[in-house]
């Protein structure tokens, strides 16, 4: 199997990014953003995806979290996009519910090429340390736009912090599904011969 390695990097007004993502990693993990609780959900992301993840990020957090929250996912999915390539003989598709303590959180996904995005659910507070809670869900939307997935989340719980760690580490175990290399395939698997 070829590596399935990428390294990224995003540079606007408002951010400085670079990410370095092994699909097949172990599940290590150095992120700097900036924003504690968003540097937690990540590196939960990395090690519940096994997924080797670096991410540096100087963002204009002097306005808010957004921008940061926003261009990270991006420059995450650009990531997986890239080290996914033809996506030949992944398994594609992923459907996980992850619980933690009161909250279920529950993802269904395709690696399609098609970048779709549906949510179902709110969050219990505003925000979890200097994270806005509904930055959680843009990041979602923003991942599966750029790495072009298909997909579904849904989140339920008493506890914006629990709800949101569900997310990442739902969105992390389906993307690791997802990717995983089936060995009954060589191709690609679509009947329209690409993804």
């Amino acid at each position: 199997m070829t590596d399935r390695t990428a390294a990224v990097t995003r540079e606007t007004a408002e951010t400085d990014i670079e990410v370095v993502l092994d699909v097949d990693g172990d599940g290590d993990s150095t992120v700097e953003t900036g924003i504690g609780f968003f540097d937690h959900m990540l590196d939960s992301f990395a090690t519940h995806g096994l997924f080797d993840l670096t991410v540096q990020c100087d963002g204009d957090l002097e306005i808010d979290d957004h921008h940061t929250v926003e261009d990270v996912a991006i420059t995450l999915g650009d990531a997986f996009a890239e080290a996914l390539g033809e996506k030949r003989g992944i398994v594609r598709y992923a459907d996980r519910k992850v619980p933690l303590d009161e909250a279920v959180a529950g993802i269904v996904l395709d690696i399609s090429g098609r970048p779709y995005f549906e949510f179902d659910g709110e969050f219990s507070q505003d925000s979890v340390g200097d994270f806005t809670s509904h930055m959680a869900e843009h990041f979602a939307m923003s991942l599966a736009m750029n790495a072009g997935l298909t997909l579904h989340a849904q989140i339920e719980g008493d506890n914006a912090h629990h709800e949101i760690e569900a997310l990442f580490k739902c969105l992390a175990r389906s993307l690791d599904d997802a990717t995983r290399i089936d060995e009954r395939r060589s191709d690609v698997a679509s009947t329209k011969g690409e993804l």
